[in-house]
């Protein structure tokens, strides 16, 4: 793995990858974004002091593991990555493997979001185990199920069905203008909880979204929606294919959003190093 973007503190046994002092500060004020907005090589200047942050293959030697990967080259950080709890996992180390890893918020808040890969067929099964386990109440889904290859399996079902004992019922379908809601019930035993399914489909693979009010109006709804949900609910999952653009560009999003009304700037570039160390 390239550690050129890694610092590493020690904090009560555990340890933390902090943003290496190569990813100095460039705050903006809003001001400063519109100009530059015409001079986009000073942000590409930026882009390209960010180190890549690549996981090496032979960081896992998990027998299996490439089934549960939809690319093979995408890996999650290990000292991030969401652990699935299994009653084999000592025996069968694959059973706790998902593609995933937990999301810094703003001002650095642990495990605001979970950045994992669109599910495929062989991992609905361990997406759902993760939503239930770590509580979320909010998926934000950012691809087509197709768009040339296949990106995303259908992993809700119409109206019903359960997965690793996991019933999922979906409530409600709530068309917006750019984004499709479903209100979701989640049982587990005797417990049951209450889960929103953001699903977000006008932004092309590798290219970036035709306007920018539609994806700043998901970035408000689905804040709005957090800041509503209980306050003992775990992270915001968000996916789209890989798990690294588009997905990237809407945490960072929501951060940068965060920042300007509370700071007045944005600090892009410290922001993407951040998402870079944990994803």
């Amino acid at each position: 793995m390239h550690r050129a973007l890694r610092t590493y503190h020690v904090t009560q046994g555990a340890v933390h990858p902090g943003i290496s002092p190569n990813c100095r500060e460039h705050p903006h004020t809003p001001d400063d974004l519109h100009e530059k907005a015409w001079t986009l090589l000073l942000f590409r200047r930026s882009f390209f002091e960010i180190p890549m942050n690549f996981v090496d293959p032979k960081e896992y030697e998990i027998l299996g593991l490439v089934r549960k990967n939809r690319y093979k080259t995408i890996l999650p950080n290990p000292q991030t990555r969401v652990c699935l709890i299994s009653p084999d996992q000592e025996d069968d180390p694959l059973s706790s493997y998902i593609n995933a890893n937990y999301i810094r918020g703003y001002d650095e808040e642990e495990k605001v979001y979970i950045a994992t890969q669109g599910p495929t067929v062989n991992t609905v099964g361990d997406f759902w185990k993760m939503v239930w386990q770590e509580r979320s109440p909010i998926i934000v889904m950012i691809t087509n199920i197709e768009e040339v290859n296949e990106k995303c399996t259908e992993y809700w079902p119409e109206k019903q069905a359960i997965y690793e004992g996991i019933e999922v019922i979906v409530k409600d379908i709530i068309p917006e203008d750019d984004y499709v809601l479903r209100i979701m019930t989640l049982k587990s035993g005797e417990e049951e909880r209450t889960l929103k399914h953001f699903w977000y489909t006008s932004w092309p693979d590798q290219k970036t979204p035709d306007q920018a009010p539609p994806l700043l109006k998901l970035v408000q709804d689905v804040e709005e929606a957090r800041q509503k949900a209980d306050y003992d609910v775990g992270p915001v999952i968000v996916h789209c294919s890989a798990g690294i653009g588009r997905t990237g560009c809407f945490i960072a999003t929501t951060i940068l959003c965060k920042q300007l009304k509370n700071e007045g700037t944005v600090d892009i570039l410290r922001t993407t190093c951040q998402l870079r160390l944990d994803r």
